[in-house]
């Protein structure tokens, strides 16, 4: 599939430089991007270096509660941030990010209108959609017989000791409520409790928490099974075939990345001006063939999605079905997420 990437990308990059697609070349200063592990083509950097003047200073995080602690200590100087829907809603309620420029962002139009004006950012003030995707269940065929069709098998005693499990509250609660027939929005708080009791008991059952580390214990057979991206599955498949993806017979959990701009920050145009580049279709292109999620930009889906495989494409590309058993993530009241907090800290002891 990948090798007929590269024509699509001359194509499109032919389009952008024709139209300039709203870049500032010459541009000087810089720009700090924090984003998750493996989840940008690193030649887009360059690129962008290249063309605007701006030298980008990268950085990554591991989940979103790891980037709130960063941004609420004030540890850090940070410009583009990438978080997820339900902490961008969070963000905004506790006055985090920069409202947008969009005059500095004119590709902002190439954004799908299903990723504009959601329950996060419904005015479309502070954020700009970057990948979607989906969570499941990833597990060695080669290790499990078994075919696994529900979130039961991250609770089940035959497989202790190859089992991982997200190292962030909200995915593991959330894995825990849907196995649990709970939303993963809850408020309700005898259903965390219930959930907070199959994670004790889950505990002595896992070889680990982890969070980017699940590459190589998966891909080395080191462990035989764990929650996961969708995407990263993918590009997981390419050093392991025996790795097979799963999204559980419970439902799961449905999400919006994008890129915002972090409150203070000491380089917000240039911020502006990368987030633009980011959201050109050629450069959307690059991504998705480098990590494997689907871009919120309209055309750059449509490119990259009639080179697909159809299985590739199912894994991207969630049916109308497969969503309607998905939760994406709310931002919760405090007092909940003062819950969260507290049975994590108590789990993790």
């Amino acid at each position: 599939m990948k090798k007929a990437i590269p024509a699509i990308i001359a194509c499109l990059m032919l389009v952008a430089v024709i139209s300039g697609c709203g870049q500032t070349a010459g541009s000087a200063g810089q720009v700090n991007v924090y984003n998750w592990g493996e989840y940008i083509n690193e030649d887009v950097i360059s690129m962008f270096e290249k063309e605007t003047g701006i030298k980008v200073n990268y950085m990554v995080f591991e989940n979103n509660e790891n980037l709130y602690s960063l941004l609420n200590m004030g540890s850090a100087d940070v410009d583009v941030i990438i978080p997820s829907d339900y902490m961008i809603a969070r963000l905004i309620d506790e006055d985090m990010l920069e409202p947008l420029d969009f005059a500095n962002i004119p590709n902002f139009s190439l954004i799908d209108p299903r990723y504009k004006g959601l329950g996060y950012d419904p005015q479309d003030m502070y954020s700009v959609a970057y990948m979607t995707g989906t969570v499941g269940l990833i597990y060695n065929s080669a290790i499990i017989d078994d075919e696994i069709t529900s979130w039961s098998a991250l609770f089940d005693e035959s497989y202790a000791g190859q089992i991982l499990m997200f190292n962030n509250p909200r995915d593991a609660f959330g894995i825990a409520l849907k196995y649990l027939g709970y939303s993963q929005n809850t408020v309700n708080e005898d259903e965390i409790y219930e959930a907070f009791e199959l994670l004790l008991t889950q505990k002595p059952l896992l070889q680990a928490y982890v969070m980017d580390q699940i590459f190589f214990k998966l891909e080395s057979g080191e462990a035989a099974i764990g929650p996961y991206y969708a995407g990263d599955y993918l590009f997981m498949l390419e050093n392991n075939p025996d790795l097979v993806f799963v999204r559980p017979s419970e439902g799961s959990n449905f999400f919006v990345d994008a890129m915002c701009v972090a409150k203070g920050s000491q380089n917000k145009t240039n911020a502006e001006i990368f987030i633009n580049f980011m959201s050109r279709t050629d450069i959307a292109v690059m991504n998705m063939d480098e990590i494997w999620y689907a871009s919120a930009n309209f055309d750059a889906a449509e490119e990259f999605s009639e080179e697909l495989e159809p299985f590739e494409y199912e894994i991207m590309f969630a049916s109308d079905e497969v969503l309607a058993s998905c939760d994406v993530f709310t931002h919760l009241p405090p007092q909940i997420l003062a819950l969260y907090d507290q049975l994590w800290i108590e789990l993790k002891k």
